[in-house]
């Protein structure tokens, strides 16, 4: 199994509990929680392929990445009752998400020979794109346009991870530390309160 197969269908798993939790805090029945599980975890990868020619999207030749969607989504309504103390809030999946979805993208585009600008956009836009759609779904602000810290932690893991390519570093161990850094930076924002500016009127 592939290194970028590894991220992605990690990055599936820990977007789907992100989605099937939030669905869960909306109260949605189990039609929506599968719902707001898939299109978080799948979201992403299908703007990812899309941006990179590549037609129809992984997600759609590959049953694995909605059958983990879903299993997850299931695993996550049933064990709703104990959700608080077997799983963290949505904040912290989203960020772990994140982190693997952004080393995945840039993974990819690297891989199809796109330079370092366009890599770290679409390994930004890969990791954001799931968990916008499941925030317009239940009507919430995307986070990535709050003034928490989110598209940040993106451009430093994609960065990484093209200056590893650049350096011509294993790339399993590069989209790991890139992952990781998403991570990290994100979580950090959310404890220490780091955040833009809000605009005042």
């Amino acid at each position: 199994m592939s290194v970028l197969l590894v991220l992605d269908l990690l990055g599936v798993a820990v977007f789907a509990v992100s989605g099937a939790e939030l669905a869960l805090d909306k109260q949605l029945d189990l039609f929506g929680v599968l719902v707001l599980a898939a299109v978080t975890a799948l979201g992403g990868g299908v703007l990812r392929d899309l941006l990179l020619g590549a037609t129809p999207p992984a997600v759609l030749k590959d049953g694995r990445f909605l059958v983990v969607a879903l299993a997850t989504g299931l695993i996550v309504f049933a064990v709703a009752p104990q959700l608080p103390k077997i799983v963290g809030p949505v904040r912290l999946f989203d960020a772990a998400g994140l982190g693997l979805f952004v080393a995945a993208g840039t993974t990819k585009a690297l891989s199809v020979g796109l330079g370092a600008v366009p890599a770290v956009t679409v390994g930004c836009i890969t990791g954001i794109g799931g968990g916008i759609a499941r925030d317009v779904l239940v009507g919430v602000v995307p986070v990535v346009l709050r003034r928490e810290l989110y598209a940040v932690p993106a451009v430093l893991g994609a960065s990484v991870v093209t200056m590893g390519d650049g350096l011509h570093l294993n790339p399993g161990p590069t989209a790991a530390v890139g992952a990781l850094l998403v991570f990290t930076v994100r979580m950090l924002g959310i404890w220490r309160d780091w955040h833009f500016p809000v605009g005042r009127r």
